[in-house]
């Protein structure tokens, strides 16, 4: 946009002296400018027509935020109102999606051992989508605030909805798959620095019910698929279970797994 680039320009800091760059207040206009028309055009945009169960509608959205956060609107500055209102519809809407969009029903065992029943399709079917939206939360991780995230994305949807649809679900490949995908979501700056051996608070259950799964698996010897649920442990740094669980069953030669 003609409009856009001539304020860009306008605003760059490479235009200002640079003696005089600190107290311009020049380099503020396009900010501001963003601030005014842009940021509550998207704010309207996430309230009425963003579907956060879209995974590419989500992506883009998220660029276009942390471009304009990033490059336009440094965390630095004061707090910026349009910012905090956009953030907040985004909060909004993920709520509103978790609450109204997210349904994974229980049926029976014997309803849903056969994978070619209409039961068990459709609560495959749910399974995924709400996993999907799990991930699609979890892509604000940095824009939203973190502890935000881990609510919506880990108290609610992980431990509310797709826990419970593994947790009924025998250990197995498809089984082993989801928690692969699970996992997959995850951002992995959130396990750095985690020092104790132990993960999140919110992923304790999680991994509790990984190391169900590793047993049930090995005592009916499958080694691969019990490897594979043991490193989901590791990712999520469950180091303690999975030392443990090495111990246990005197797997020495899986000890490379956690560096040792």
């Amino acid at each position: 946009m003609p409009w856009f680039k001539a304020i860009e320009e306008f605003s760059d800091v490479k235009n200002i002296p640079e003696s005089r760059r600190d107290d311009d207040p020049d380099k503020e206009v396009l900010p501001r400018v963003i601030e005014k028309t842009i940021l509550p055009k998207i704010t309207a945009f996430v309230e009425n027509v963003w579907d956060p169960l879209s995974t590419s509608q989500t992506k883009t959205l998220v660029q276009l935020c942390r471009n304009i956060f990033d490059k336009h609107i440094p965390s630095k500055k004061e707090c910026s109102r349009p910012k905090e209102d956009l953030v907040n519809m985004v909060v909004l809407r993920m709520k509103r999606s978790v609450e109204e969009d997210v349904f994974i029903p229980l049926y029976p065992k014997s309803t849903v051992e056969d994978k070619s029943s209409l039961c068990s399709k459709f609560q495959d079917r749910q399974f995924w989508s709400a996993l999907k939206l799990l991930s699609n939360v979890l892509l604000w991780d940095g824009i939203v605030q973190e502890n935000t995230v881990r609510e919506l994305g880990l108290g609610k949807l992980l431990n509310r909805y797709l826990l419970l649809n593994l947790l009924h679900t025998a250990p197995g490949p498809d089984h082993t798959e989801k928690c692969k995908k699970v996992v997959a979501c995850l951002p992995e700056r959130w396990f750095q620095g985690l020092q104790s051996g132990s993960t999140l608070p919110e992923l304790v259950n999680f991994s509790k019910h990984l190391l169900k799964c590793a047993r049930v698996l090995h005592r009916n010897n499958h080694s691969d698929e019990t490897k594979e649920v043991l490193l989901l442990l590791v990712k999520v740094q469950a180091l303690h279970i999975v030392e443990d669980f090495i111990e246990e069953y005197k797997l020495e030669p899986l000890k490379s797994i956690i560096g040792k």
